[in-house]
């Protein structure tokens, strides 16, 4: 009957599944601010991984800082570029559900960068005699000032809308503990990079034992914003529970295990064969393996 459309027809009484109010998916659109800030990370993504994959060889020239190890230049180049498929995939999705956790994957990698630029400014490129190098270094540190920004304020504004009806077929429990497993795993090694990178200004020390390659301070703080940002996600797509939300996930967590795999093959020669290389390695397979079935299990899933 219209204007009850909470009442149960026989007895009156309020379905408590239709208690807390709840938007149809098709309602809780995807407005302008999610999609202008997916864009803007898309192309500056892009930019990344080209200037990490193509002249990573030049950082003193052509990044914000000098990075000395090329598997440290071709992890970023392989972050940023899962980045960029993360960005590509929410901006084909039309409803905020769907992409809550891609922006907030985001802001999270941003808002970490933007602090571990500020603890180590002065390794940036920012007075520096070449212009290709002293440009790189500014528009580094104003996108990572502008875009955290701009992803707080629509978390901000989003996250406080009503939500989409509840999922019908919730992801399965064992998916949700996998998932809760890699995303520990991710920031439990992101905690520590980020933080020994947070209270070391000068060598390599502070990563050894932890990661199978040297890294210095700041790429180590990088290095552990995208960890922590991926453990972020996980946490969302685990506590959420909706395969709905996992499409952009998955694809993500996918093309990050296999670039980083690919990382790892081409440049084991430099990497310390330790425990650390096998863990990580061991992590990627099953970071792989999860998104690839969490992308079967959203295009398959009934309704």
């Amino acid at each position: 009957m219209t204007g009850h459309l909470c009442e149960d027809e026989t007895t009156g009484t309020v379905d408590p599944l239709d208690a807390e109010r709840v938007l149809p998916e098709a309602e809780s659109t995807l407005g302008s601010g999610p999609r202008r800030l997916l864009t803007a990370f898309a192309v500056l993504t892009a930019l990344a991984t080209h200037q990490l994959f193509v002249l990573g060889g030049r950082t003193d020239q052509y990044w914000a800082w000098t990075i000395h190890t090329r598997p440290t230049v071709a992890f970023l180049g392989a972050a940023y570029a899962a980045g960029f498929v993360l960005s590509v995939a929410g901006l084909r999705q039309r409803s905020w559900p769907h992409v809550r956790v891609a922006v907030a994957t985001v802001t999270a990698f941003t808002v970490l960068t933007l602090a571990a630029t500020l603890v180590h400014g002065h390794k940036l490129h920012l007075s520096t005699a070449d212009p290709l190098a002293r440009s790189a270094a500014w528009v580094w540190l104003a996108v990572y000032l502008a875009v955290p920004a701009a992803g707080l304020a629509v978390l901000a504004r989003q996250w406080t809308e009503p939500r989409s009806r509840p999922a019908r077929s919730p992801l399965p429990t064992w998916l949700r503990w996998v998932v809760a497993a890699q995303g520990l795993a991710l920031g439990a090694t992101g905690a520590v990079l980020f933080g020994r990178g947070l209270t070391a200004h000068h060598g390599t020390g502070a990563t050894a034992g932890c990661w199978p390659w040297p890294l210095m301070p700041l790429s180590a703080q990088v290095l552990g914003a995208w960890l922590l940002a991926l453990a972020i996600g996980a946490a969302l797509v685990v506590r959420e529970r909706d395969p709905a939300g996992l499409r952009v996930p998955a694809v993500t967590y996918a093309a990050f295990g296999v670039l980083q795999g690919a990382v790892l093959l081409r440049y084991r020669g430099e990497m310390d064969a330790g425990p650390a290389l096998w863990a990580y390695g061991a992590v990627l397979t099953v970071v792989v393996a999860t998104g690839g079935y969490g992308w079967w299990v959203v295009r398959h899933r009934p309704g």
